[in-house]
């Protein structure tokens, strides 16, 4: 069996849709295959709360895209998070590492390209009950990310689906590519196996969107490093990396950070690998309010060292590191109003105390915890904090400690208001920051640097954008992006 394609895209999440809308606006005939079933596909889109970061000048941006009441547009701060901010974010939170060239095209094309899935259909709104707090009457939000899609990544999966369908792409479920197929230097199509079957599809383009290798534990200990094939996966147990292997077994050239990845905070106890039924809901994000503490009963990090969207991506580096790769985060009733949702699944694992007393000695008797430490880090803490500082949760407060070896520097307030609640997190890895190097017009090159006629990539396996941490909702935006120029560009591409 043989068929033949303008354009074979591989993969179905985000980036890999996006490629097909815009193939197939550009009348290529198209060919979306998942190595997932229907009821899995979507890659780690799916398992994302659908939040995007795009560059806005102000709320008439956000209401040509999210259809904004007018009680909202009263009663919210939107801010504006403008060009220069978001380079400004990516350069800083990747140590300037970022490939100038990729983060040029990813900030630029932003807000077009948001504008350009909201054309398609894609219905976004903004994300109140995780970016905003309200203050004095009024939502403020915080950290330069402001939208979402609506109904989440699932929804944003759907959506996307939909649209490919209704431009006539061919999308096939429970398809693995096994390999690139080429003649002379030229990619021409992809070997497939499906149902037990192995066959041909031949095309004039072929685009890589088959995210990275977080779900391959050998790939994770041999490329992050000892101890990460302990990490649990939060979101497709198909993303091994298969699309970065098959490009390298022609050629492609490595780049990025291989040895980094986007990993949180995560349910101690969640599967191996993301459930659909419970979405993104495992993450544990209200750390800033929290006092973070290891099985020794000592702190490990500077829980306000920056909003959360900053520092979430990086922290389950070193959360993996820690005693049996655990952490508890403690907070006490004065900050339970801004916890997230997250924490109020029945899947959590918990300990709730009327004293600190009794919280040290449920923690050490049920998971290990060192009772003492425990107690002196906290009797320690709650003297470091500086009472004269006002604590806002909406900029970055400087509400800080002083005198302690590891201090917070904003939202510190004492632990010394019950009930108290400790929540039980491990490192769970999002994505891998290795991958392919691409130049901004989504084409693959070689070792030589050269671009290899008839292949194309975007998304989490494309290297060069994040190294060591990345801006919250990032990822959507950077696969949106690549993938429209990497369709439209395989479109074009099979009529040259």
């Amino acid at each position: 069996m043989v068929d033949s394609f303008d354009v074979c895209i591989i993969g179905a999440g985000n980036a890999a849709l996006c490629a097909a809308i815009s193939a197939a606006e550009n009348n290529a005939r198209t060919l979306v295959l998942e190595r997932a079933p229907q009821e899995e596909s979507g890659g780690n889109s799916r398992f994302t709360a659908g939040a995007i970061r795009f560059a806005y000048n102000g709320t008439d941006d956000l209401r040509d895209i999210c259809d904004l009441s007018d009680e909202e547009i009263r009663t919210t701060e939107f801010g504006t998070y403008t060009e220069d901010q978001f380079f400004d974010d990516m350069f800083r939170v990747t140590q300037f590492r970022c490939d100038p060239d990729l983060v040029e095209v990813l900030v630029r094309q932003s807000r077009s390209t948001v504008e350009w899935l909201h054309s398609h259909g894609v219905r976004f709104v903004p994300m109140y009950k995780r970016q905003a707090f309200k203050i004095d009457g009024v939502f403020r939000f915080w950290g330069g990310l402001t939208v979402e899609a609506r109904g989440g990544g699932p929804g944003l999966v759907e959506a996307e689906t939909n649209i490919a369908r209704n431009l006539g792409v061919d999308i096939r479920y429970g398809a693995r590519a096994i390999r690139l197929t080429r003649q002379h230097d030229r990619v021409t199509g992809v070997e497939v196996k499906q149902g037990g079957a192995t066959y041909q599809i031949n095309a004039r383009a072929v685009v890589l969107a088959a995210g990275g290798f977080q779900a391959n534990p050998e790939m994770r200990a041999r490329y992050l490093g000892p101890g990460w094939e302990l990490a649990k996966v939060r979101g497709s147990r198909f993303n091994t990396g298969a699309g970065i292997r098959m490009a390298l077994d022609i050629g492609a050239a490595a780049y990025g950070n291989w040895s980094g990845c986007h990993a949180v905070a995560w349910e101690l106890n969640a599967p191996e690998f993301g459930d659909l039924g419970i979405g993104d809901m495992f993450q544990k994000h209200s750390y800033p309010f929290s006092l973070c503490v290891n099985l020794n009963g000592e702190r490990f990090l500077d829980e306000g060292a920056d909003f959360r969207n900053y520092t979430y991506a990086k922290y389950g580096r070193v959360i993996l590191q820690q005693p049996q790769q655990t952490a508890w985060q403690v907070f006490d009733s004065k900050v339970t109003h801004l916890m997230r949702d997250e924490y109020r699944i029945k899947q959590v694992t918990r300990v709730q105390a009327d004293t600190i007393e009794a919280l040290a000695r449920t923690l050490a008797t049920e998971h290990g915890m060192n009772e003492k430490n425990f107690l002196r880090t906290v009797t320690d803490y709650n003297a470091a904090v500086r009472e004269d500082i006002a604590f806002d949760p909406t900029i970055k407060d400087g509400k800080k400690t002083e005198g302690l070896p590891l201090n917070k520097h904003n939202w510190a307030t004492r632990l010394d208001s019950p009930p108290y609640e400790a929540f039980g997190v491990t490192c769970g890895i999002t994505f891998t920051f290795g991958g392919l190097r691409i130049i901004p017009t989504g084409e693959v090159l070689d070792e030589d640097l050269e671009p290899i006629p008839g292949l194309f990539a975007a998304g989490e396996l494309v290297g060069g954008v994040f190294y060591h941490n990345y801006p919250g909702g990032t990822g959507l935006m950077n696969g949106a992006v690549f993938g429209k120029i990497a369709g439209a560009n395989a479109a074009k591409s099979h009529k040259s």
